[in-house]
């Protein structure tokens, strides 16, 4: 049987730059050699692709020292071919490129997070293409990253969510008091955080008014809008999703966050080896974590998502009250990550859940590209 030919793509111009190189160190890792052929593909923070050929040692090395992709000799692009879309190399004569990828790509693994990557610039890329590809299509991803009208679609589903304003930068600066205005509304502490972004950057938990500009000068500086959220202390869970047009949620686990951090910041995810603890699976009752598993595939169908997804909840001590904090449409591959982690212990280890991905990816493009495209 003749290996697939999977694109993984990594890096990208987001600030999730560098958790995306780990994630990807993960997945090739992972990834069964006789059953595919990887062609490792870096997006520079300049937004500059490249065709890496000893991608493993080159990640390693780059998480090793928190670092970023240094470029690579074979500067390529994303192209649709003759005899099957490829990766094309853009080297010093560009008015004669030369396939870089022969027999071109036959599914694409982005594993980018953030922006341009994971908010459906990539997937229309693909798309354009005609290439399969894993995870969410171009809404559902673009959706699935501004949190703003995740939670609206959330909420009109009829999924709880805590409740939040957002503010543009534009209205603030026009008139600060707005925010004040929104915080006290919601009640402190709140939670101020960029509306298009990930691995909790840009956001910062306000206990006091005196916080608050700061607050939002550091989310504003990673977007153009923001949320400013109430907080709900007690319990923090995650659940993976899994699947099309029949998702299965995963056993849910559950974060502590320790050392001293006041949430589960960047700092406590990937900077502080103690600065959280995970129980995985969660120690819950069953009718709890079903309710979680349900509210999991509930939130997934509700944004259109496809392929996987890892839903974060928020919840009262008690558990009285259950909330989605957010939907994460390209989860953490990295060695903590939750997603890989809760699918391993509900029987699907790394090496398949790659599998079962690649799987979804192309029997997803397959019923798209049965769809009629002419009126007759």
């Amino acid at each position: 049987m003749s290996r697939l030919r999977v694109g993984v793509i990594f890096g990208g111009r987001s600030s999730e730059h560098e958790i995306s190189l780990r994630s990807a160190l993960s997945i090739m890792s992972a990834m069964d050699p006789a059953r595919y052929d990887v062609v490792p593909i870096g997006i520079a923070r300049n937004g500059h692709w490249y065709l890496y050929h000893d991608a493993l040692r080159m990640l390693r090395e780059a998480v090793a020292n928190a670092s970023e992709l240094n470029p690579a000799a074979a500067p390529v692009g994303l192209l649709p071919h003759p005899g099957g879309n490829a990766l094309i190399s853009l080297g010093s004569n560009p008015a004669q490129p030369v396939e870089a990828a022969r027999g071109g790509l036959d599914v694409v693994f982005p594993v980018l997070h953030g922006t341009y990557g994971e908010d459906g610039t990539v997937q229309g890329l693909l798309e354009l293409a005609g290439i399969p590809y894993v995870g969410a299509g171009v809404i559902g991803s673009a959706v699935g990253m501004d949190k703003d009208l995740q939670k609206r679609l959330l909420r009109e589903a009829g999924v709880p969510v805590v409740r939040f304003k957002p503010l543009e930068r534009t209205a603030y600066r026009r008139n600060p008091a707005i925010a004040a205005q929104i915080a006290d509304e919601l009640g402190y502490p709140v939670f101020i955080k960029p509306n298009a972004s990930g691995s909790s950057i840009g956001i910062t938990k306000v206990r006091q008014h005196s916080e608050l500009a700061p607050a939002l000068d550091k989310a504003f500086a990673y977007d153009r809008k923001l949320l400013i959220e109430a907080a709900c202390e007690g319990r923090e869970f995650e659940c993976s999703v899994l699947g099309n047009d029949e998702p299965e949620a995963s056993l849910p686990g559950e974060v502590t966050v320790e050392h001293g951090h006041d949430f589960y910041s960047y700092d406590s995810k990937y900077l502080d080896p103690a600065g959280a603890s995970f129980k995985i699976p969660a120690q819950l009752a069953e009718e709890p974590a079903r309710r979680i598993r349900a509210m999991s595939i509930a939130a997934f169908k509700a944004l259109s998502l496809r392929g996987m997804a890892r839903v974060d909840f928020l919840a009262t001590r008690d558990l009285a009250q259950i909330y989605v904090g957010e939907v994460n449409t390209i989860p953490g591959f990295t060695s903590i990550s939750m997603y890989p982690k809760l699918w391993e212990v509900s029987g699907l280890p790394l090496p398949r859940l790659i599998d079962r991905l690649i799987e979804l990816a192309l029997e997803e493009h397959r019923e798209r590209a049965a769809l009629k495209i002419t009126c007759d």
